[in-house]
């Protein structure tokens, strides 16, 4: 396919990066290529008993070198000279400390193994006491500086992070000049810029973690931050007064990246985004549809029209901000701290005596032992999913609240708790599996509950993700208890084929990000619609998981 044009989408999860090459035509996948991080995997610079989680920007920069360039190995030979935009997007909030050049800390020899030198991933609670400060701070102020956030903070978010870090680590503090999104430094990496101040920010991250936002001419004063805090004084400074959609450009390709990558330096790099932004775009979504990427949390995501939406302010979600997903429109974001988690972490209960007692058993040989581990626990889930999907629905079953890694949305609030209720001697784990589920699902109804009760309608259901694709147990499940259809979009790399279609537009290929997802879209392959019988034992059901979730938080300081 000599005189096509190829578009590059790097994904940045939690535990891997993806990128995906495609045809910028048709959205067509040409090759794909998935790098886990080394340093994550061995849990290095993580500590889950405290909430803490880092990441290595090396692990970042090994994962994009390496998928990208094997990307262009697969697909063969007259396909990198074809090559015309890169975009890329990740996780958030997930903000690092770097010095006056844009260089992360970390990468300096005095900083390599310091956890607070390194990317603080979005799912690291070491600020809840930073952001109840936040909170209880900005009501001292006749601007609401967070009505656009769903006037609550939260610790997973950019603030907070920084003011937990430039408080712990005075090394950090003294060295670090800017903070900086990863979905912003990859862009910056690629362009080979060298002055923090060239970093172009984009406005999914800005307006939905930092507190940007036009109607304030910027980010807060430096009095919001310099009276919460003095090591806060004058970081406004230095961090951006102006932000950018993720259908702009970001610059092209430095000299050194693209002879790393074998690649042009006409290749353009798009701003960059976070994950379930992209995503959204990637998975087609639809004015007032909710898109949901489903995976080790969920970001659930809605864009409707700003002369739509007006005045009206949706409470205890994660930010309503023009252009965040598709410019033009606003872009509402909410989600779930733990989905794919909750059920990680049930799994790994259930797994314990496979991986600790198994491995010193003296009736089978290591590799024996080490082959029964790996097939229990691949197969746990999937079994869990078939037995409780077999488990009759009664009203008064097991029931759970899944608040494992805290609530994200409606109302954040990192220090609750999960629960579990009406144990017996009788509940084995397909039904406390059952239960766990099910109050994912209770979650997400919760969510769209509040777009509702806010006067932002919801008009249908968009799965997105691994938990999506793999589990129609969930996802019949999710359309019960919300008693709305769900489509399950086609791509299984939905964030990925949404950066590309950014890549796309950026580099001139469409005039609008609304016609690449027009032309590169894959279209969706499951619906899942709502079982009549179970829609109304699931609504009581759902009272009952409510006055759970009342009482929990009832009882937590």
């Amino acid at each position: 396919m000599p005189n096509s044009s190829y578009v590059i989408g790097v994904d940045y999860g939690t535990d891997s990066v993806r990128s995906l090459l495609v045809d910028a035509s048709n959205g067509a996948e040409i090759a794909s290529s998935v790098f886990y991080y080394p340093r994550w995997k061995k849990g290095l610079y993580c500590n889950p008993a405290a909430n803490q989680f880092r990441q290595h920007p090396l692990d970042y920069i090994e994962g994009l070198e390496v998928t990208i360039k094997d990307c262009l190995q697969k697909a063969g030979v007259g396909v990198a000279r074809n090559v015309k935009g890169i975009s890329i997007d990740t996780t958030g909030s997930t903000p690092v400390a770097v010095d006056q050049t844009g260089t992360p800390l970390a990468l300096l020899p005095a900083f390599a193994e310091n956890p607070n030198a390194m990317f603080v991933l979005w799912k690291d609670h070491t600020s809840t006491k930073e952001a109840a400060e936040i909170n209880e701070h900005a009501e001292k102020f006749p601007v609401n500086y967070l009505k656009f956030v769903g006037g609550i903070y939260s610790s997973e978010w950019f603030w907070a992070k920084l003011l937990h870090v430039l408080r712990e680590d005075a090394a950090v503090r003294n060295a670090m000049h800017s903070w900086v999104e990863h979905c912003d430094w990859i862009p910056y990496l690629l362009t080979g810029e060298k002055n923090v101040a060239a970093i172009k920010r984009g406005v999914c991250s800005a307006g939905h973690k930092s507190l940007w936002a036009a109607d304030f001419g910027g980010l807060p004063p430096n009095d919001f931050f310099s009276s919460l805090d003095p090591v806060l004084d004058g970081i406004t400074d230095k961090l951006f007064s102006q932000t950018c959609t993720s259908a702009e450009a970001a610059g092209t390709l430095s000299e050194e990246w693209a002879t790393r990558l074998g690649l042009s330096t006409d290749v353009v790099v798009g701003v960059g985004a976070f994950d379930a932004h992209m995503g959204a775009v990637g998975g087609q979504i639809e004015p007032y549809h909710l898109s949901k990427v489903m995976g080790t949390s969920t970001c659930d995501m809605l864009v409707a029209p700003a002369d739509e939406v007006n005045d009206t302010l949706v409470k205890g979600i994660c930010g309503q901000v023009p252009g965040s997903v598709i410019p033009g429109m606003i872009g509402m974001e909410a989600g779930q701290s733990a989905f794919g988690d909750a059920y990680a972490w049930f799994k790994n209960i259930l797994a314990w005596p496979v991986k600790n007692i198994l491995s010193q058993t003296k009736l089978v040989d290591a590799a024996t032992a080490e082959a029964l581990e790996k097939e229990i626990t691949d197969r746990i889930i999937a079994e869990l999913s078939k037995q409780a999907e077999a488990i009759s629905l009664e009203e008064k079953a097991e029931l759970a609240v899944d608040w494992m890694n805290g609530r994200r949305t409606p109302d954040a609030n990192q220090l609750l708790k999960g629960a579990f209720t009406g144990l017996s001697l009788g509940s084995d784990a397909p039904k406390i599996f059952r239960a766990l589920v099910e109050a994912t699902c209770f979650g997400a109804k919760r969510i769209v509950d509040r777009f509702v009760e806010q006067g932002i309608p919801v008009k249908g259901l968009i799965g997105l993700g691994g938990v999506a694709k793999k589990s129609p147990f969930i996802m019949q499940m999710m359309a019960d208890v919300m008693n709305m259809p769900i489509r399950i979009h086609k791509s299984e790399q939905t964030c990925a084929l949404g950066a590309a279609m950014f890549a796309a537009t950026a580099a001139g290929l469409y005039a609008k990000v609304e016609d690449a997802m027009h032309a590169m879209g894959q279209g969706f392959d499951a619906e899942y619609h709502p079982n009549p019988e179970r829609v109304p034992v699931y609504a009581k059901r759902y009272q009952q998981y409510l006055e759970l979730g009342a009482f929990i938080e009832s009882t937590t300081k």
